[in-house]
């Protein structure tokens, strides 16, 4: 359902007939999420004599508290990742970067701005593609440097 939500507002009927779930359960998976401030009422309109509500993600990302671990979010990629079709652009990489503290910081800021960019719109033509993106400080021993 965040998923879901993360492409635009929706309707329950909409979450409904994505999820090919029922209107009683999606109604309380969405109830779940605004009680959690997860998410919010986007507006409503009337519809054949009642008001339909849209809801929306209070935030299209999530970012852990600083003392929380990272597994939550390294399993829902996990979960989410298909498996890969020939042709597909998919890259996925774990390396060490040796920075600075000042560079660690511009990374950081440059690495937000991508995650948070709003040009990734759902239309007809495009498929979801997962962005994961962790800079974190690694236990990773140091080599003396070359002498």
């Amino acid at each position: 359902m965040v998923n879901l939500l993360r492409q635009r507002p929706a309707t329950l009927g909409e979450l409904t007939a994505a999820l090919g779930s029922t209107k009683g359960t999606v109604a309380y998976h969405v109830r779940v999420l605004r009680d959690a401030g997860l998410v919010r009422l986007a507006g409503t309109r009337q519809v054949r004599g009642g008001t339909e509500q849209r809801f929306e993600l209070v935030s299209k990302g999530f970012r852990l508290a600083e003392d929380a671990g990272a597994g939550f979010l390294l399993d829902a990629a996990k979960a989410e990742m298909s498996p890969a079709r020939a042709g597909d652009p998919g890259h996925t990489v774990l390396r060490h970067l040796w920075l600075t503290t000042d560079e660690a910081h511009a990374l950081a800021q440059r690495l937000d701005a991508l995650a948070h960019d709003p040009d990734g719109t759902a239309t007809e033509e495009t498929e979801a593609y997962g962005l994961l993106v962790s800079l974190y400080r690694a236990d990773t021993p140091r080599l003396p440097v070359e002498g």
